[in-house]
C-alpha cells in the first residue's frame, strides 16, 4: 500500500513538470477570457462609434457581458456533456465486448502494442498482464484513447469558461465606465489589445508554448474583430438613446 502511494506521488510530481494535464481547463479558461475581452470590447466599440452618449455604451457592454458569460458556460457544458456521453457509451460498449469476446479483445490489445513497436511475444505478454490487472481500464486507455488527463468534465469546463468570460469582459466594461467619453472607441481598443497581450502571454506560459507567437496570434485576430465592429458602428453613426 505504501509503495503504491509512493508511486502515485512520483507520478504526480512527474505530471507537474508537463503541460498536457492542464489542457482541458486551460483551453476553457483561455477561450472564455479571450471571448470575454474580445466580444465585450468589440460590442462596446461598435456602440461607442455609433453614439455620442456614455449610457448606451455601458448598457450594451453590460448586457453583452452577462449574456456572453451565461452563453459561454451553457455552451461549454452542453458541448462537453455531449463528449462525455460519447465517451461513456464507448466505455460501456467496450465493457460488453470484454464480457462477450475476451480473447478477441486481448488480441486486439496485443495488436495495438505491437503496432507501437513491441515484439509480438512481448506485446501479448503486456496485454495479458494489463488485462489481469484491469482489462477495461487498459482498453479504455489504449484502444479508445481516454484517460484521466483528457477525460471531459462538463461542470469544470462550464465554470472555467463562464468565470473566465466574466473576468475578461469586466476589463473593457470598466473602461467604458471610467475613461473619458471622447475617443472612447480608441481607449477600448488600446486597453483590449493590452488585455489580450497579457492573456496570450499568461496562457503561453501556463501551456509551455512560445509567448511571442501566442501574443501575435491573439493580437492580430483581436484587431480584426474590433476593427470590423467599429466599421459597423461608424456606418450607422447615430445617437442611440
Amino acid at each position: 500500500m505504501k509503495e503504491k502511494a509512493e508511486n502515485k506521488a512520483e507520478l504526480d510530481d512527474y505530471l507537474d513538470n508537463h503541460y498536457i494535464h492542464r489542457s482541458n481547463w486551460l483551453r476553457a479558461a483561455v477561450l472564455g477570457a479571450n471571448d470575454g475581452i474580445l466580444s465585450t470590447a468589440s460590442l462596446a466599440i461598435g456602440v461607442a462609434a455609433a453614439s455620442d452618449l456614455r449610457e448606451p455604451v455601458i448598457l450594451a457592454t453590460l448586457a453583452g457581458l452577462v449574456a456572453g458569460a451565461l452563453s459561454m458556460a451553457a455552451g461549454e457544458y452542453v458541448s462537453v456533456s455531449s463528449q462525455t456521453d460519447v465517451e461513456n457509451a464507448d466505455i460501456e460498449r467496450e465493457r460488453i465486448e470484454l464480457e462477450e469476446t475476451p480473447e478477441l479483445e486481448l488480441q486486439r490489445l496485443a495488436d495495438i502494442y505491437e503496432s507501437r513497436g513491441l515484439k509480438k511475444e512481448t506485446a501479448l505478454i503486456v496485454a495479458k498482464e494489463l488485462t489481469e490487472k484491469d482489462a477495461l481500464a487498459a482498453h479504455v486507455r489504449d484502444e479508445l484513447g481516454i484517460n484521466e488527463m483528457n477525460q471531459a468534465n462538463p461542470i469544470q469546463a462550464a465554470l472555467a469558461s463562464g468565470a473566465a468570460f466574466t473576468i475578461g469582459g469586466l476589463l473593457p466594461f470598466l473602461v467604458t465606465v471610467f475613461l473619458p467619453l471622447k475617443s472612447m472607441e480608441y481607449s477600448i481598443y488600446g486597453s483590449a489589445i493590452l488585455f489580450l497581450i497579457i492573456l496570450g502571454a499568461l496562457a503561453a506560459k501556463a501551456g509551455g508554448s512560445k509567448i511571442g507567437i501566442a501574443v501575435m496570434r491573439i493580437t492580430f485576430w483581436g484587431t480584426v474583430a474590433m476593427g470590423l465592429t467599429a466599421a459597423v458602428g461608424y456606418m450607422f453613426n447615430v445617437d442611440v438613446v
